[in-house]
């Protein structure tokens, strides 16, 4: 049996309250972990790009400009 999105949504409706917020709890957790993975992969990538010289730094607005397009 294949469980939907909804169906879930559903079963979470019907529980207690203590059940919803240990899950709204373990949910938050999860979404700040994937997150700081996120932030520490991007560290990575330009810890790497520091090294290889990749970077590019600049105080001219205009310079700045053109490097994000």
């Amino acid at each position: 049996m294949q469980t939907t999105f909804n169906d879930l949504v559903n079963h979470v409706r019907k529980l207690s309250l203590t059940e919803k917020l240990e899950i709204k709890n373990i949910v938050e957790k999860s979404i700040i972990d994937e997150q700081r993975d996120e932030i520490h992969e991007s560290y990575l990538k330009s810890k790497k790009e520091h090294k290889e010289n990749k970077l590019q730094f600049s105080y001219d607005i205009n310079q700045l400009k053109k490097m994000i397009d």
